[in-house]
């Protein structure tokens, strides 16, 4: 099978969802997450637009290279009927939320070989990026842009554009959260046949359950009979049972993950562990993988299995609530403390002159390839990760109005060093520094290259230089929600008097955080090459 080119992360197996209900939540908001989302994360503004009845919308091939200029959304495939009116969204490699409070989030997930697309010769059109932005641009509730994202799958066929693999959506509004998983159904499609171009289901997530999506489907058995709580396209079950992989006579229920999805990895299981053990401990009996007292004690990640993907719930209920503050920490999780925490390899330790052993002020949890190969350190995978390109979190809020209660919480190449911004749903316009970004050349007026400067000069000593981009990271974000009530407060005050004033006070105001943050991390790269040179 041929090849197809992608425009989205070099390694698609990284990006985490992270969704909360708005019962398990600690404030009552719908939280929706997606970390390493993508190569294009100049975050802006794509307003709201009038059209006549009758045009056609363009379908796109390329949203996602992040060497198009700003307004160049790729090449066009086809088009599909325009709406009257669009909705203004924040536009990214991956679309994420739109001025209603409408979030979607993104996971590419394993598929079969079979199911595979040649982009060559397929007639699929609909990427789920094109799918995202479509829906954000259309609706306001999940449970409609869910169901019209299954109608843009079925109609104009997906087409992977993330190494030919199948995507999991998680899509959530103020009230609810749906789950949407898409497979595709080889080259061979024709939209004349009448037959879906996809494979689909989705689920609503219950509002007091939590889920975490780690690049692997997660949905399981379907109720065809439960049209409040299920969805799923006609050929969903139909399609395995004509490729022989599924008995409708047998005695084994249809498990839709187990069918379509290939045999387990383990870069899925660790973080579904991680979420799960941490959030819902007594839900089952998880693997032990906690590392020994000691630091040379346990470390053996060459026994560790994996385990069955029936272990994992499709989401749970959770033991305590999940504030926007623990999904920034999961989004930083490099498994500290566990056999897959890289800093703990043996071969980070060195004499310490006592006769014992100490942790290198070298050691860290992202060793290059290079450092792995010399240091023979197994590329076990964090949730973050360097040169992730960028991530978010939306905050969905809906005891307030929707420009003031969908919070767009962005960061930039490393969640780990890197500090999130809070941008509003009714900010109509981004910072120039974080619309700045060219892969090929520096630029000191770009946050994510000001960012990416800093993370690569932790290499010099990243124990203790760490530590210092927290000292001046930490208080910045403590600060972004210890005054969060009283920038509410102001904003609805104005908006009650004239919208147009509160939303240039939010635009404002998240400007004025992302501008902040291209000072803090130019000022940071200077001290750190002054205090950690290797010429000193």
């Amino acid at each position: 099978m041929a090849a197809i080119f992608i425009f989205a992360a070099s390694d698609s197996h990284t990006c985490t969802i992270i969704a909360v209900g708005k019962k398990a939540s600690a404030d009552g908001s719908v939280i929706i997450s997606h970390t390493d989302a993508g190569a294009d994360s100049r975050i802006r503004v794509v307003h709201g637009q009038s059209f006549k009845r009758g045009e056609m919308a363009p379908v796109y091939w390329g949203i996602q290279d992040i060497h198009r200029p700003l307004d160049d959304f790729g090449d066009v495939l086809g088009e599909i009927p325009q709406v009257e009116r669009t909705y203004t969204y924040f536009h990214s490699a991956y679309p994420h939320m739109n001025e209603h409070q409408l979030a979607i989030a993104e996971s590419t997930t394993s598929q079969r070989e079979e199911l595979k697309v040649d982009k060559a010769v397929c007639k699929q059109i609909m990427t789920v990026e094109q799918a995202q932005m479509f829906s954000l641009q259309r609706y306001t509730s999940a449970r409609e842009a869910t169901a019209f994202i299954g109608h843009l799958m079925s109609s104009y066929g997906f087409l992977p554009s993330c190494v030919g693999e199948s995507e999991t959506l998680v899509v959530g509004d103020t009230k609810e959260i749906w789950i949407i998983e898409i497979f595709s159904v080889g080259s061979d499609w024709d939209p004349e046949s009448g037959e879906p171009g996809a494979i689909w289901v989705a689920q609503r997530v219950p509002d007091d359950h939590a889920l975490v999506v780690a690049n692997w489907s997660i949905i399981k058995e379907v109720d065809e009979t439960d049209t409040e709580n299920f969805m799923f396209s006609s050929n969903y079950k139909q399609f395995a049972v004509d490729k022989g992989w599924y008995d409708p006579n047998g005695s084994m229920p249809f498990v839709w993950n187990e069918v379509y999805a290939p045999i387990l990895r383990e870069w899925a299981t660790n973080r579904m562990w991680l979420f799960y053990s941490t959030y819902a401990p007594g839900y089952a009996d998880w693997p032990e993988r906690s590392l020994e007292d000691g630091h040379m004690m346990g470390y053996n990640q060459y026994i560790q299995y994996v385990e069955p993907l029936s272990l994992y719930p499709t989401s749970v209920k959770t033991e305590r609530k999940i504030s926007v503050q623990d999904v920034m920490a999961f989004q930083r999780s490099t498994f500290e403390g566990t056999i897959y925490d890289k800093t703990e390899d043996y071969d980070w330790f060195v004499p310490d002159g006592k006769g014992g052993m100490k942790k290198s002020p070298l050691a860290t949890p992202f060793p290059s390839k290079d450092m792995r190969e010399l240091l023979d350190i197994n590329n076990r995978r964090n949730v973050a990760r360097p040169q992730g390109y960028y991530g978010m979190i939306a905050q969905l809020r809906s005891w307030l109005p929707d420009p003031i209660g969908g919070i767009y919480w962005v960061f930039l190449d490393n969640a780990y060093t890197s500090p999130y911004v809070p941008i509003y749903a009714g900010t109509q316009e981004t910072a120039e520094c974080y619309k700045n970004f060219d892969p090929t050349t520096y630029s000191s007026k770009s946050a994510c290259w000001a960012i990416d400067f800093v993370d690569n000069l932790l290499y010099l000593k990243w124990q203790e230089a760490v530590k210092d981009v927290w000292e001046v990271r930490n208080p910045y974000e403590e600060a972004l929600f210890s005054e969060r009530d009283s920038i509410d407060n102001e904003a609805l005050a104005l908006y009650q008097k004239n919208e147009e004033k509160a939303l240039d006070y939010l635009t404002n105001y998240s400007k004025e955080k992302m501008e902040t943050v291209l000072e803090m991390y130019n000022g940071l790269h200077d001290k750190l090459i002054v205090k950690y040179s290797n010429s000193r």
